[in-house]
């Protein structure tokens, strides 16, 4: 499997973006995708998941309410849509793809990564 993220960049506070995460190499609609992110100095933290089929979603705290997960299985394509961004989510974001298992928040479980996509969150 090989994931291609883009879409970062830099966005105000209480701004949007929306993050893709192109796959490609396996049936897409076939495995877990899920959303890291690692800020300088910190260790690398679950943002959220969907299930193979984009019937559930999973999200850490700090994001509930404000990011969305969605896929569209036909463009092998997941996104992230980040709205009312505040400057703590700055951090390097990293899509990765888990092929024999659930939706789940540890990094361990997915064994395919993305190159990741800086997001910076500043006025």
């Amino acid at each position: 499997v090989q994931l291609q993220a883009f879409g970062g960049g830099l966005a105000q506070p209480g701004g949007s973006l929306r993050l893709s995460c192109a796959a490609s190499g396996r049936p897409f609609s076939r495995y877990a995708m899920g959303w890291f992110r690692q800020a300088p100095g910190k260790e690398r933290e679950f943002v959220g998941a969907i299930s193979w089929s984009g019937g559930s979603t999973y999200y850490a705290d700090s994001v509930k309410g404000r990011f969305t997960i969605s896929r569209d299985n036909t463009k092998n394509t997941v996104y992230l849509q980040m709205n009312s961004l505040k400057p703590e989510d700055t951090a390097v974001y990293y899509c990765a793809a888990n092929i024999v298992g659930r939706a789940g928040s540890s990094p361990t479980e997915y064994g395919y990564w993305g190159q990741g996509t800086q997001v910076t969150v500043s006025s």
